[in-house]
């Protein structure tokens, strides 16, 4: 989870004040930077300072039960300003409060009004209203989308953007509530991609990073085949767009054009995130996902020998209800000798209204926080040893920032997405500014960051060698 009090709007001393909280994934803060555009547009003033906000926006997450609870406790101490400060108006938006309207209107009073994934774009309306004392909710139908737009605030420095081409989910896996928080799976059209990606590299943007709950399903629904590969071929003729990064891939999705567009298109990192969540063939039909060990096998190695120097990121869940131990030995064993560059884990999270809250077999919290532990202490080993590998080589490395007390740039590499993967510290005689390319020999290496010394300037293109 992140939190970013989110600003950078214009405004008069008299403009009402709003501060902004997002919490949750980077689809989150898409939408969260288009109802900061959309507040720019209706001429209010953003705020990072909570005690001079008139309105207080909490952009919520609800994915899992820890994602809830910093929820619900940030919306709490918010509305201690509602005593203390001079905020008129409390906002809940977002994932939970699409999925728990009525429990925040009766257990929550100090929220004034409620917005649902799809209504964003009335945030303006609903504070007005909220100004004027009015408590309101907003809840569109979840088939609806909420088309892109070119006036987002963005938050992420600028030289990087989250492009979110797609909302909702059809997969219905047991453990996830997603569907009835953002609803079916809807592509939006590749015009208003196009559009709203070159809005983002004439604002300096430089690597792109395509999100949705599942990425490679893109276009099935509109126009009747899988089509990522064709929108990021015309995604990667825009002018300033030197990466270009997909997060979200379900393996079972993955298709011979989008691996073929990944060897040939440049622009096109060749790094994907397969959440798999398992290996065990019991608990992958207990969660209702559709491959099994030896599809993921298959497609870990088709991509491997396609395109030899992917790096591959995946997610896990530990004790999901039923796991034994001896299933859970089936995962380190499985994530051993397939030796993901990049993992994240998670323990299961009981949500209300999904299937798998139902089952058999619910692990106590102790076990589920033992295996995740057990199972990233195996994933340390395995990125140390990786990262070991790469001392001498050289890569092109996007610079983000500068550490002055230790003289040293921070940067990624391809490899790398922005939150969730690890870092190259760039060493280097020359002034380097947020958003160059550098092009870095590999000197060192920790679990999870790299360290190099700058060679040459860069395009980006020469991602590892």
């Amino acid at each position: 989870m992140t939190e970013n009090n989110l600003s950078g709007s214009k405004g008069t001393a008299d403009t009402p004040k709003v501060l902004f909280v997002s919490l949750g994934c980077d689809k989150n803060r898409v939408d969260a930077e288009k109802m900061l555009g959309l507040l720019n547009l209706s001429g209010y003033q953003v705020t990072d300072d909570e005690s001079q906000a008139d309105v207080i926006i909490v952009n919520t997450c609800s994915f899992i039960a820890d994602a809830k609870q910093e929820s619900i406790d940030t919306i709490l101490q918010m509305a201690e300003n509602k005593k203390s400060g001079r905020c008129r108006a409390l906002i809940a938006t977002g994932c939970m409060a699409q999925r728990y309207a009525d429990e925040i209107r009766e257990q929550l009073p100090e929220v004034d009004a409620v917005v649902g994934t799809t209504a964003y774009d009335s945030i303006a309306a609903v504070i007005e209203k909220a100004l004027l004392g009015e408590r309101s909710e907003k809840l569109d139908d979840l088939s609806k989308i909420a088309l892109p737009s070119g006036d987002r605030v963005l938050t992420t420095g600028g030289h990087f953007a989250y492009l979110k081409i797609a909302e909702g989910c059809d997969k219905h896996c047991t453990y996830c509530a997603i569907p009835s928080m953002r609803g079916p799976f809807r592509s939006v059209p590749k015009e208003d991609l196009i559009r709203e990606a070159q809005s983002l590299a004439e604002r300096g943007v430089k690597e792109l990073i395509l999100v949705a709950q599942e990425t490679t399903l893109y276009g099935t629904d509109l126009y009747g085949r899988k089509c990522l590969h064709e929108l990021i071929r015309e995604l990667a003729r825009i002018e300033g767009i030197v990466w270009i990064r997909v997060l979200y891939c379900y393996p079972e999705e993955i298709y011979d054009d989008l691996i073929e567009c990944m060897k040939k298109e440049k622009k096109f990192v060749h790094y994907l995130d397969l959440p798999i969540q398992h290996s065990n063939d019991e608990i992958l039909r207990r969660m209702g996902r559709k491959t099994d060990e030896a599809d993921l096998r298959r497609i870990i190695g088709k991509l491997r020998a396609e395109v030899p120097d992917i790096i591959l990121r995946t997610t896990l869940i530990c004790g999901f209800p039923g796991e034994t131990r001896e299933q859970f030995e089936d995962l380190c064993r499985f994530i051993n000798e397939m030796e993901f560059n990049r993992l994240g884990a998670f323990t299961y999270s009981q949500e209300e209204g999904t299937a798998a809250a139902r089952m058999d077999g619910q692990i106590d919290e102790e076990t589920k926080l033992s295996r995740l532990d057990e199972l990233m202490e195996l994933q340390q080993e395995i990125s140390s040893d990786l990262n070991e590998q790469l001392k001498g080589t050289e890569t092109d490395v996007l610079i983000e920032g500068y550490v002055p007390n230790e003289n040293v740039y921070i940067g990624r590499g391809y490899g790398d997405a922005p939150d969730v993967d690890g870092f190259v510290f760039v060493y280097s005689d020359e002034n380097l500014e947020t958003g160059d390319f550098v092009h870095v020999k590999i000197t060192g290496s920790s679990e999870y960051d790299l360290i190099g010394e700058a060679v040459t300037e860069a395009d980006g293109n020469d991602q590892m060698n």
